[in-house]
């Protein structure tokens, strides 16, 4: 047993009153997420199709069939569009407008409820596991890490399938540390578990299976013995995943006629297993790099987290912990197809081991100093946080200046914060170990969060063209039921902000619908499809009236557009 594990108090009794630390985080979770929720639009690709696709639900009154406009949309199950239909129902209910009509904040709402959930449920698996401070701090984690916070922001599964994962992860881990302890364990652990599965199944198929299958398969490993899986009780609780999830799914194949598992299955899931899809391929290392970044601030506490974890691998705690970590953490990177927020149910893991090791170094902080590797670690865990930070104050300011040719108080007002927690954390040194550390990190954070959120990625509007478009449409709509055609633009949200009807095309469609009903509709074309949008239009291209301009950057694309809203004049 190492010193550090000396030092260390006992796991508190399970029924440790801690409803007020839990009320305490949920408001701390508030104060991260909400900066910038309701300001922010609607963001491309994602969370405009989701959030469109969840619209038409409501429209058409069908919650089995998901659709954009009339394509089916059959890669992921229908959970997070069920959950943000029941959001817009909600908000419809209390403004007495109809559902449809919802605001893309309203849409968030359950990837805000899901953060939130993962934040406890943190809290909950890291005080089972190292005792309520640990969980508490690594519950802080989670909150102020950069990768959730733009999930809890984003109207699509992540957060939402974090939250059910770890609801199987919280009664795994209990399971286990009870074996351990020698202490029984009730059938509410399988409930939990099973209940898990099936909802995260219901948001984003089999990724549940991977994080509670490798967690189980690593545990497996070191203890090489599986009598302690009984306690999952597969029967008869297995039904209860089953009665959660196969409902939908049989629905589902039958209006399809099965081509949700050829689209979901055959197409989303073995496509990124077998290359690098939608040209998101990368090779293996990228996760091990990008999470000095998509956890930061608290990356900076790697270098202390890394070293303490070997000296405390056979530890159960930790053990768990490490087969929740790697086995997932190496298939994430073997798979070709790299996106940030895949391994984001593997990140409460990183969390509480981090935290663990914070706490209890601060503790009995002997044990690492006479490793000189260590030392070095730290030191260049610091070295990336400060290049990481001083990149994002930089960032804060160039970025509106290049957009928008000028200087965001906000985007000054956060990168002058930003310097000043790249001189706390030298002065300081929170890579040593202690709770003061990581609470400046958090603070630090949070300002941050607080003016850049709604002060700076509302602010460029450079890069929000379907906003402004929507604007133009609504003030130079001729008629109630006008339709939109549009040609060399057709990004998702413009479809969830001018409605289900719009129609995107190309140049001789768009003309199609100007000449369809010349008193009413509308067209916008892109400078590029302009003059071939005019040749399909022939003799009515003298009629052309221009009503608005429309000029920004397409950042899906990286194109630069000039954008022209035009009627026929009568």
């Amino acid at each position: 047993m190492t010193e550090a594990h000396a030092a260390v108090p006992p796991v508190p009794p399970k029924r440790e009153p801690t409803l007020w630390l839990q009320a305490l985080l949920l408001l701390v979770a508030l104060a991260f997420f909400l900066p910038g929720f309701f300001q922010v639009p609607p963001v491309d690709r994602d969370e405009a199709r989701f959030a469109q696709a969840s619209k038409q639900m409501i429209e058409s009154g069908d919650v089995v069939d998901i659709r954009f406009q009339d394509a089916a949309r059959l890669n992921k199950p229908v959970g997070i569009y069920w959950a943000q239909v029941a959001a817009a129902t909600a908000w419809g209910a209390l403004t007495l407008q109809s559902p449809a009509a919802a605001p893309i904040w309203v849409y968030r709402l359950p990837s805000l409820l899901g953060a939130c959930l993962a934040v406890l449920l943190t809290f909950r698996i890291g005080r089972r596991l190292f005792g309520s401070s640990a969980g508490a701090l690594a519950a802080l984690m989670m909150a102020g890490c950069l990768l959730l916070g733009v999930e809890a922001r984003t109207a699509k599964t992540d957060a939402l399938l974090l939250a059910t994962i770890l609801l199987a992860q919280s009664a795994l881990a209990e399971l286990y540390m009870n074996l351990r302890e020698g202490r029984p364990s009730s059938a509410r652990l399988a409930i939990a578990f099973w209940a898990g599965v099936g909802l995260a199944a219901l948001i984003k198929g089999p990724i549940v299976l991977l994080v509670a299958g490798g967690t189980i398969a690593g545990l497996l490993v070191f203890e090489r013995r599986a009598a302690w899986l009984r306690g999952l009780k597969p029967w008869p609780w297995l039904l209860l995943a089953l009665a959660i999830f196969l409902p939908w799914l049989v629905a589902i194949a039958i209006q399809t006629h099965g081509a949700f598992f050829a689209e979901s299955v055959g197409h989303d899931l073995l496509g990124k297993v077998a290359g690098g899809q939608e040209s998101h391929g990368a090779p293996p290392g990228l996760y091990l790099v990008l999470v000095f970044l998509t956890f930061w601030p608290f990356s900076l506490l790697l270098g202390l987290a890394v070293p303490w974890t070997w000296l405390e691998r056979r530890r159960p705690a930790v053990v768990f912990c490490l087969a929740w970590l790697i086995p997932s953490w190496i298939v994430f990177e073997l798979v070709p197809t790299k996106l940030p927020h895949y391994v984001l149910p593997l990140y409460p893991a990183l969390a509480i081991l981090v935290a663990a090791a914070v706490r209890e170094t601060a503790l009995a902080p002997a044990a690492l100093a006479a490793r000189g590797w260590a030392s070095w670690l730290r030191f260049a865990t610091l070295l990336i946080f400060l290049a990481i930070t001083l990149l994002l104050a930089a960032g804060l300011v160039a970025v509106p200046l290049y957009l928008e040719g000028t200087l965001l108080w906000a985007g000054l007002a956060g990168a002058l914060l930003l310097c000043v927690l790249a001189f706390a954390v030298i002065r300081l040194r929170p890579q040593r170990g202690g709770t003061t550390g990581v609470a400046v990190l958090a603070l630090g954070a949070w300002l941050l969060y607080l003016v850049g959120w709604p002060g700076v990625v509302p602010n460029l509007s450079t890069i929000w063209l379907s906003p402004r478009i929507a604007a133009a449409v609504a003030a130079n709509r001729p008629c109630d039921d006008s339709v939109l055609a549009s040609s060399g633009y057709s990004e998702p949200s413009l479809i969830f902000l001018t409605g289900t009807g719009t129609r995107l095309g190309r140049p001789p469609e768009a003309a199609a619908t100007l000449t369809e009903n010349p008193a009413c509709n509308l067209a916008l074309v892109s400078s590029q499809d302009d003059g071939p949008f005019r040749a399909a239009l022939g003799d009515a291209a003298a009629k052309l009236t221009s009503l608005a301009t429309i000029e920004g950057l397409n950042y899906s694309k990286g194109k630069r557009l000039t954008l022209q809203l035009y009627r026929l004049a009568e």
